[in-house]
């Protein structure tokens, strides 16, 4: 019975120093760096329902564009774009868009990132007749908080941002829905530019085949 009580002794007395190894080999690990806490992206200051920003650029004539000026007169779409085949495709829309809506006060800027010789030759052979202004070095998607080209920007008379459309649809549905956001802001029916410039090819292809 001594023995068994010995026996046992030895093994509490055991247990007991190898808990207290534990808890000081635990003690003893370095702490754990506090977790980093991830800082959460500033908030567009280029978005719908903003102020649109402070911008200026010369055109080809070297005269200042100052939207501030644009839209204290009515709504402007501003169009950061190039002449590459997706834009040049999708540029007949936005050029129905102007048409269509620059009666009711609509101005239009389109913003190019080619060279100007190269953006006056296309200017003149797509028959251009908006605003149009050169930007080699990409200030204005600087200013605009964009990368992506296209991207078309609606600002409502005032200064606010009404619609962003960024990427390029050479279908033409893109443009057509903002049309219908244009046609919102200037208070009338919305023009189909898809089915516009589709009847305008149709026409341009007729006569063509009659010649």
């Amino acid at each position: 019975m001594k023995r068994l009580l010995t026996i046992a002794s030895a093994l509490s007395l055991t247990a007991l120093l190898l808990t207290t190894s534990l808890a000081l080999a635990e003690d003893a690990k370095p702490a754990k760096p506090a977790g980093k806490v991830e800082a959460k992206p500033a908030p567009k200051k280029v978005d719908v329902g903003m102020q649109a920003p402070d911008f200026k650029i010369k055109d080809a004539n070297g005269k200042e564009i100052k939207l501030s000026e644009l839209t204290a007169k009515g709504p402007v779409l501003v169009r950061l774009t190039c002449g590459c085949s997706g834009c040049d495709k999708e540029l007949a829309y936005f050029q129905a868009i102007h048409e269509g809506y620059k009666d009711l006060g609509l101005t239009s800027v389109a913003v190019f990132r080619e060279p100007d010789s190269k953006v006056a030759a296309y200017v003149k052979e797509k028959k251009l007749n908006m605003l149009y202004a050169v930007d080699t070095k990409g200030e204005a998607w600087n200013t605009f908080e964009t990368k992506t080209m296209p991207t078309n920007f609606l600002i409502e008379k005032g200064g606010k941002i009404v619609s962003v459309a960024a990427g390029c649809d050479p279908s033409g549905l893109l443009a057509k829905k903002f049309s219908e956001k244009v046609a919102k802001t200037v208070k009338t029916e919305a023009i189909d530019v898809q089915k516009k410039v589709a009847d305008e090819q149709k026409v341009a292809e007729d006569a063509k085949a009659k010649k």
